[in-house]
């Protein structure tokens, strides 16, 4: 089988975690008090993630706990990252932005009744156990009832611990998340800031007027003729599809065979592969459209380029869209073309003009009949380290949406990836066996 597939439900045992009352942890100096900008590349994504990072024996460490060393280290850094210590709000013209107030991030300590290693494989996404480990803020009805940024340190009785954080994704994209957790660490270890944040967002301001200058089929609300609604009142199982390099590089080849295509990512053929085996799994109608949506990082696109540390969201969502009839009855190069058209058409001008979309419309993209992949696996998320050495592994808690497939580099050199997504127990079944039959 070219995938190892792995449950997810793998935990024998239930953990149970103590938390204490969460504390506000407030900018260690004074900080600019105002209203701060999101872009309409914010706007879009305004869901909350949660990453988890483990972290072996502290005993590397023993001056000072490991709560305390990330609560200090924490009130430092959000010196540079203020707007994390502000709240979400409405502006005037009910968008998103950021009333930097000073209030503090979240912070949480708390204890589990297991060792690290009793949790099993947590690459793979566990809201039940995993979510222990991430603070939710009670009661909140909304994004705007919850901080911008929460973080739990929770010890483990091995000495291992790990940070549990939940961001919400207006404030940044994967590659703003990784340098604000590595600069974090850096603090922690009374290093100087490698990549220090730009702040402004300006840069990303919609045009007066706007401009409209590419269709934006991202946020096209496609019909469900295949009643998919049905297959998802089923129990929704979540799986992990192992693909090491020389897996990649078969996929590769089978998208070349066919001599099609003069060349492709492992990105590309990956993306092309797990669109038309999760179409098939669903059994959509030969005429059901059907769309992709993934994120382009954007900062070397634009023109001026985004400049290093830029501290928002860079990332601009491209689509390609097709019947499920014209994925299925033509080879995989087919829609590997379709994946290297839609990298292709992010220029600078794409990006001003969806931008330009989102002010002019307020529309967000939809996910009916859409598939959305996301990828980590090229984000060094492991270079967090806050004074224990670097986290020996981290991952998502759980998929933000039932359509979204996550990427995720693993192993020592974070070649391999790992495909984690949820789906229908019946669609589940025919998706591994898919997966199987490719050798």
């Amino acid at each position: 089988m070219i995938a190892e597939l792995k449950d997810v439900s793998q935990i024998e045992k239930e953990i149970t975690v103590t938390a204490k009352e969460p504390e506000l942890v407030i900018p260690f100096s004074e900080t600019p008090n105002e209203q701060y900008y999101l872009s309409n590349l914010d706007q879009n994504i305004a869901v909350i993630i949660k990453t988890i990072y483990y972290y072996k024996s502290s005993e590397i460490n023993t001056e000072s706990s490991s709560y305390e060393t990330i609560k200090k280290a924490l009130s430092k850094v959000l010196v540079h990252y203020y707007p994390l210590a502000g709240r979400l709000t409405l502006s005037p013209e009910m968008k998103l932005i950021i009333n930097c107030t000073g209030e503090g991030a979240v912070l949480v300590e708390a204890e589990a009744d297991c060792d690290l290693a009793d949790l099993g494989d947590v690459a793979k996404p566990d809201p039940i156990t995993l979510g222990k480990l991430v603070h939710d803020v009670p009661g909140a009805k909304n994004i705007l009832e919850i901080p911008p940024l929460v973080a739990q340190v929770t010890k483990f009785k091995c000495g291992g611990f790990t940070l549990g954080l939940a961001m919400n994704h207006c404030i940044f994209d994967g590659l703003g998340a990784m340098e604000f957790v590595n600069s974090w660490g850096e603090t922690a270890r009374g290093l100087p800031l490698s990549v220090p944040p730009v702040i402004d967002r300006s840069i990303l301001k919609p045009r007066n007027p706007p401009i409209i200058s590419n269709p934006h089929h991202e946020f096209e609300q496609i019909d469900d003729v295949s009643d998919t609604d049905k297959l998802y009142k089923e129990e929704l199982l979540y799986r992990s599809f192992y693909f090491q390099p020389e897996d990649l590089d078969l996929v590769k080849k089978k998208a070349l065979e066919d001599g099609a295509l003069e060349k492709c990512t492992s990105f590309e053929a990956l993306t092309a592969l797990v669109w038309r085996a999760r179409t098939a799994a669903l059994n959509l109608s030969p005429d059901q459209r059907t769309k992709l949506l993934f994120a382009v990082d954007g900062r070397a696109r634009l023109n001026p380029p985004l400049p290093k540390g830029y501290f928002g969201n860079g990332i601009v969502l491209t689509n390609a869209i097709a019947t499920s009839d014209e994925l299925m009855s033509n080879p995989l190069s087919y829609a590997v073309k379709l994946v290297q058209g839609a990298i292709k058409m992010v220029t600078d001008e794409y990006i001003r003009s969806a931008i330009d979309y989102f002010e002019a419309t307020r529309l967000r993209p939809s996910l009916a009949a859409t598939l959305l992949i996301t990828t980590w696996s090229r984000l060094a998320f492991h270079g967090a380290d806050f004074g224990w050495g670097q986290p020996i592994a981290s991952g998502p808690v759980t998929l933000p949406e039932k359509e979204v497939i996550l990427f995720l580099a693993h192993g020592e050199e974070r070649r391999s990836i790992n495909v984690l997504l949820g789906l229908p127990s019946s669609a589940m079944v025919k998706f591994q066996e898919l997966m199987e039959e490719i050798n």
